[in-house]
C-alpha cells in the first residue's frame, strides 16, 4: 500500500507530455518512461503469484543509453 501512495504522489508531480510505455526488461515486465523524446527511466518488476514483490529502476543516463534507440528497444530489452 505505501508503494501504491507513493506512486501516486508521483503521478501528480510528473510532466504532462511524460510517455510510459510497456517493455520486457531483462526477461521481466517492465516499463520504460520517455519524456522529450529521452528515455529517462526503466523499470522491471519481479512478479511472484500476481504481486509485485520486488522493483529495480534505473535512471542512470550512462546506463539507459541501450534504451535509446527507436521505440526505445536496445540491448537492454529482452
Amino acid at each position: 500500500m505505501r508503494i501504491a501512495h507513493h506512486l501516486a504522489a508521483l503521478a501528480g508531480r510528473t510532466p504532462a507530455d511524460l510517455v510510459i510505455l510497456e517493455r520486457t526488461v531483462k526477461g521481466r515486465p517492465g516499463l520504460m518512461a520517455r519524456w522529450e523524446g529521452a528515455t529517462v527511466a526503466v523499470y522491471a518488476f519481479d512478479v511472484v503469484d500476481d504481486r509485485i514483490k520486488s522493483i529495480w529502476a534505473v535512471r542512470n543516463p550512462e546506463k539507459l543509453r541501450p534504451w535509446t534507440g527507436i521505440g526505445g528497444e536496445g540491448a537492454g530489452a529482452g
